[in-house]
């Protein structure tokens, strides 16, 4: 069985990161809580492959296997305050202070480095 680590950086990086969790949840059958929720004939498939993106907590949730990076916040707020904002670990969420304002160069060499 194979299991994927999903890493997510930027401002980019993480708002296509949450489209793709609120794709691969509604595939799964996996609610904003992260409960499985089935309701497609073939559950028992998505229960089968569940585990290549998502680990299993103790209390039953669904946890997406996913590190999210930024260097500044607001974009990690942002996808906390999303519809499946709470699925994700609070300690998957790794961020600085002071983003590199769009600078790229300012992001590798200083910032970011």
């Amino acid at each position: 069985m194979r299991e994927i680590l999903h890493i997510q950086g930027g401002q980019c990086g993480n708002q296509i990161g949450a489209k793709f969790w609120e794709v691969i949840c509604d595939e799964h059958g996996i609610d904003a809580t992260g409960r499985y929720q089935g309701g497609s004939p073939g559950g028992g498939l998505q229960l089968e492959r569940i585990n290549v993106y998502y680990n299993e907590a103790s209390c039953g949730r669904f946890v997406p296997r996913a590190v999210l990076m930024d260097l500044e916040p607001g974009t990690m707020d942002s996808v906390r305050a999303g519809p499946y904002g709470q699925i994700f670990r609070p300690d998957n969420f790794v961020f600085g202070q002071s983003g590199a304002g769009n600078n790229w160069a300012k992001g590798h060499y200083t910032e970011g480095a």
